[in-house]
């Protein structure tokens, strides 16, 4: 049996992280053209690149806020330049303010202060090479799996995905439970149809109440564009490869939470205060979902897929796994392990436990496939329009 240490970057005392990415991050779309220019001209950073970050109001705004700060705040970032513009709505004092206080340099560069591009350019290189003599000096340390964040998703679902998969993964997160690690259920689109088993697995009737709230909230907003879910999720994709309801693809996205009590409900891009499985919410859109639970803290993702997907994260290992083995032949650039074996003889427990093995040897050092492929841009999911 394999020890339940690993050996990551202290933030703080309770947080590590198990990688150490120089992240630069603008707050606002228009900042990225500095960015790519300060990206571009040093070696051994981590741009990310989104298009949201001004004319955003009310509850949307204080989620985009809430992301960035969370993606900042994600425990593999191990030095930070902060990008803004300087008349932006979402301030980069704003998210500045909401970073945590961690052992890791953090910097920040306002556009319309300094003016110039290669004056611009030469800040932000200064600013990398201090933050780097920190993180190049960083070693890991011993720390407990119990410290571990885990967010689990599935993309291009199809008919197998709920056999084969996603009980795997769903193994893999009841054992990290029983460990005492976290494990974050995303895509709350993907459990409607589910709820009356996932309720009786909530304690609490207020997260009960909650899970119900936002479940509802997606056929409300479904209907008021004239559409009814049924027609939109699943997706083409999905019914191509053989899902042919919203309840039938829910009841195998579930499978991926396991078997483990649910102890809170947390919104979109929300950390955790509890440990065990936590549900939150976030659209089904995959690219959306994936930084929702990297702004909520999560050390690596493991993601299911029936059709494949090049998709990954800059700062966060996804480790990707195919229903079955056709894809894994056909998409083994982006795939890390085949649970199509399930089909051919192999029992889910045996894949469970070699997703597991690969799960600590990621967190150890350990590249995914999707590690290479990353560019650097994400999605951010919203609750308005931009105004």
């Amino acid at each position: 049996m394999r020890s339940n240490k690993l050996l990551g970057f202290r933030r703080r005392d309770d947080i590590f992280g198990i990688r150490n990415h120089i992240v630069i991050l603008p707050t606002v779309h228009c900042a990225i053209p500095i960015v790519r220019q300060i990206a571009s001209s040093i070696s051994g950073v981590t741009p990310i690149f989104h298009q949201h970050g001004c004319d955003h109001i009310g509850d949307d705004r204080e989620q985009v806020i809430r992301t960035l700060a969370g993606i900042a705040n994600n425990p593999n970032v191990g030095g930070l330049l902060l990008v803004g513009l300087g008349c932006e709505n979402v301030a980069l004092d704003e998210v500045l303010a909401r970073l945590h206080k961690l052992n890791r340099p953090v910097e920040r560069l306002l556009i319309q202060d300094i003016g110039d591009m290669d004056e611009l350019t030469r800040l932000g290189k200064e600013s990398i090479a201090r933050i780097k003599s920190v993180v190049d000096n960083q070693t890991r340390e011993e720390f407990n799996i119990s410290r571990l964040v885990v967010g689990v998703e599935c993309g291009a679902s199809d008919s197998f995905s709920g056999i084969t998969a996603n009980p795997a993964v769903g193994m893999v997160a009841d054992k990290l439970v029983a460990l005492g690690a976290t494990v974050i259920l995303s895509e709350t689109p993907e459990l409607i149809g589910a709820e009356p088993l996932l309720l009786k697995r909530i304690p609490d009737k207020n997260a009960q109440d909650k899970l119900l709230t936002r479940t509802r909230r997606y056929i409300e907003i479904a209907r008021s564009l004239g559409q009814d879910l049924i027609g939109t999720n699943p997706t083409p994709g999905n019914i191509r490869a053989g899902i042919t309801t919203i309840e039938e693809k829910s009841l195998g996205a579930v499978a991926k939470g396991g078997t483990s009590q649910i102890n809170q409900i947390i919104d979109y891009a929300e950390v955790p205060n509890q440990k065990g499985l936590v549900i939150m919410d976030t659209p089904g859109n995959d690219p959306e979902s994936l930084t929702g639970l990297v702004a909520g803290g999560a050390h690596l993702i493991l993601f299911t897929t029936g059709l494949g997907t090049p998709l990954g994260y800059p700062i966060v290992p996804v480790i990707k796994i195919s229903s079955n083995s056709e894809t894994f032949c056909k998409m083994g650039s982006f795939t890390d392990i085949d649970a199509g074996s399930i089909l051919n003889g192999k029992t889910i427990t045996e894949v469970a436990d070699n997703i597991f093995r690969l799960l600590l040897d990621v967190a150890g050092g350990e590249k995914t496939v999707s590690e290479n492929w990353s560019s650097g841009e994400i999605a951010i999911n919203r609750l308005a329009p931009t105004f």
